[in-house]
């Protein structure tokens, strides 16, 4: 499994426009073998938003960022942007199960 983070400056009259996005397109990305994804805000800087997901590998995550619905989803979330996204795929090296 990866996870997924991906960090977005939105304008702030655009913000409820995202997050209005985010709530419509969250069971499209779960259809691509997303496990689970999440909106977070930043507390000291109220123009960052985090996406925050997991996936089944990094083949599902390119499926759907190669996908119609990832294409359509972006257009609408890019327009709303302050400045130029973020991204990074991830992988868990430590745990609370590690000792």
């Amino acid at each position: 499994m990866i996870k997924r983070i991906v960090k977005l400056r939105i304008r702030l009259e655009e913000q409820e426009t995202f997050k209005a996005l985010f709530l419509q397109s969250r069971s499209t990305i779960q259809s691509f073998d997303c496990y689970h994804v999440e909106c977070l805000q930043a507390i000291d800087d109220p123009y960052i938003f985090f996406t925050y997901s997991h996936w089944a590998s990094v083949e599902a995550l390119n499926e759907y960022r190669n996908s119609d619905e990832f294409a359509t989803i972006w257009k609408k979330i890019k327009a709303l942007f302050g400045d130029r996204a973020e991204a990074w795929s991830t992988e868990e090296v430590i745990t609370r199960d590690n000792k």
